[in-house]
C-alpha cells in the first residue's frame, strides 16, 4: 500500500506541478511555475501526504480529519508566498496585507490547477468560482482587495473560459483595478 501511495502522491504532485506551470506561463509569471510547490518534495510535506494519499482530495484534509492538524499544511504555508495564509499576522495592521502581483497571481494558477487535478475530466470553469463560494472562508486572513480580486478572476473564467481570462495583461488590469479602488 505504502508503495503505490508514494507513487500515486508522486504522480499527483508532478501533474498538480504541470497544470501550474503552464497557467503561470500564460499569466506571464513562467518563473513562478518553475518554482511552485518546491517544499512538496521535502521530507516533511511528502512522507505525510504519502500516509494520508487518497487521489481524490489533498491528503493534507484526510490528516487534519485523522489528527486534527497537518504537519504538512504548516510546513507548506510557512514557506510559500502564494498561499494567502503565508500572508497573515493576527498581530500586525493589517492582519492580511495585499499580496504581491506575483504571488497573488501564482496562488490563482495554483487553486485552478488543484481543481483540475482533483477534478480531471470532470472541471469545469466554473468549478473554482463554485469552490470558492461553497468550501473557501478565508475571512480576515485575506485582504479584503485580495478577495476581491480572485472572485472577479474566478467569476470571468467561469463565464470567459480560462483562455481568454488567464493572460498578463489582463490579470495585471484586473489587480491594479482592485488594489488601487475601493
Amino acid at each position: 500500500m505504502y508503495i503505490k501511495n508514494f507513487f500515486g502522491h508522486l504522480k499527483t504532485v508532478l501533474k498538480h506541478k504541470w497544470y501550474v506551470f503552464k497557467l503561470c506561463v500564460k499569466a506571464g509569471i513562467p518563473y513562478r511555475g518553475l518554482v511552485h510547490d518546491l517544499s512538496k518534495f521535502s521530507p516533511t510535506e511528502f512522507f505525510e501526504s504519502v500516509k494520508y494519499y487518497n487521489g481524490k482530495r489533498s491528503p493534507i484534509t484526510f490528516c487534519k480529519q485523522d489528527k486534527g492538524y497537518s504537519e504538512a499544511w504548516l510546513h507548506h504555508k510557512g514557506r510559500n508566498k502564494h498561499h494567502y495564509q503565508y500572508w497573515f499576522d493576527e498581530k500586525a495592521n493589517p492582519k492580511a496585507p495585499v499580496m504581491p502581483y506575483k504571488y497573488a497571481v501564482e496562488m490563482l494558477c495554483d487553486t485552478f490547477a488543484a481543481g483540475m487535478t482533483y477534478q480531471g475530466k470532470n472541471w469545469t470553469n466554473e468549478y473554482q468560482l463554485n469552490y470558492w463560494k461553497e468550501k473557501e472562508r478565508p475571512g480576515e486572513m485575506l485582504n479584503s482587495k485580495m478577495h476581491k480580486f480572485l472572485e472577479i478572476v474566478y467569476t470571468e473564467v467561469a463565464k470567459d473560459g480560462i483562455d481568454k481570462v488567464i493572460n498578463k495583461k489582463h490579470l495585471k488590469e484586473i489587480y491594479n483595478n482592485c488594489i488601487n479602488g475601493d
